[in-house]
């Protein structure tokens, strides 16, 4: 096991300080999210702009209802919170995943994370929303005609570069810097955005906290008109109800509040259980959503690879089955 940092001589005051430094971070991460809250007295449902940053990435954030923020997941837990990479063990890790999203548009995520021992976790990310090929049609000579002009296509497309460090056995932070792009045939709007989280091990049995702010940044622009980002904050903890992480066979829960610019709050939770630390099992509820409620999921663990799907009940719109690949080495 890779051992942890911890600068020699100063390793006790680095824990008398731990508690310090999480109360900062934690401060700052709920400053920033009232300031978000501040200048969006007024929050309505579409009037934010890159909402394909708003749906989850993996199978396992997915099964768990999204409820994921203190679970690590090797390098794909930049997409749910950067402060869990600083807690990754192994050298090297990737993940890919996909979805067939609605209206036969699919999304599609990589991650790669690498780990440069004290000088902490270095990431990169992708994640892309592809809407695929359409007509492209003008009014015809005849009312209530028109004519086809060929095709065009249009995605939606995030790169993230990610950089975490565990400054003590207990608490770690993170965070990300992302290049987004939404793009119509040869118009297109892009931006830069951030986020940054924490975790934080309570020492209260398998009690974790964790915060994070998301896409975070200055308004876009598509031609004349100017739109907000999905920023939202997400405040969340996990503790395992039965066993430990060194079990295994242990169940674990989760719960998570979401505070969205562009929506009211929400409320996520999801379970897990491992057996024999080779199958899991997992489902989620969300609350105070339009369509979305119940989640489910499944995993499968051989040697260095991981292996996740999950199924998401999406009301009136149907159902979504995601997949992820995951190889930690």
């Amino acid at each position: 096991m890779r051992k942890r940092f911890s600068p020699k001589g100063i390793f006790n005051q680095m824990s008398q300080m731990s508690k310090f430094r999480t109360i900062i971070v934690v401060a700052t991460v709920v400053v920033s999210a009232w300031n978000v809250h501040a200048q969006t007295n007024f929050k309505k449902v579409g009037t934010t702009g890159y909402v394909f940053l708003e749906i989850p990435v993996t199978a396992r954030t997915a099964g768990m209802g999204e409820a994921s923020l203190t679970l690590d997941d090797g390098a794909e837990a930049v997409l749910t919170n950067p402060g869990l990479l600083g807690e990754m063990q192994s050298d090297h890790s990737l993940g890919v995943s996909y979805a067939q999203w609605f209206a036969s548009t699919q999304h599609q995520s990589f991650a790669y994370a690498y780990h440069a021992g004290d000088a902490g976790v270095f990431g990169l990310n992708v994640v892309r929303l592809d809407y695929g090929t359409m007509t492209w049609t003008a009014n015809g000579r005849n009312q209530g005609t028109y004519d086809i002009l060929g095709t065009f296509t249009a995605d939606a497309v995030a790169y993230g570069a990610s950089f975490a460090r565990q400054m003590t056995d207990k608490f770690s932070f993170g965070m990300t810097v992302k290049y987004v792009q939404e793009r119509i045939a040869s118009y297109k709007s892009t931006n830069a955005l951030f986020d940054g989280g924490m975790v934080y091990n309570t020492g209260f049995h398998t009690l974790r906290i964790g915060g994070v702010v998301r896409n975070f940044g200055v308004d876009a622009k598509y031609l004349e008109g100017l739109f907000k980002m999905p920023t939202e904050f997400r405040l969340g903890a996990s503790m395992d109800v039965f066993g430990d992480e060194t079990s295994m066979n242990r169940i674990t829960a989760a719960v998570e509040a979401v505070h969205p610019s562009d929506n009211n709050e929400r409320v996520n939770a999801g379970i897990e259980y491992w057996f024999d630390n080779v199958i899991a099992l997992r489902a989620g509820r969300k609350w105070n959503y339009d369509e979305e409620k119940w989640t489910a999921g499944a995993g499968l663990r051989w040697y260095k690879l991981m292996f996740d799907a999950a199924y998401a009940d999406y009301g009136r719109l149907g159902a979504v089955v995601r997949l992820t690949l995951g190889m930690n080495i």
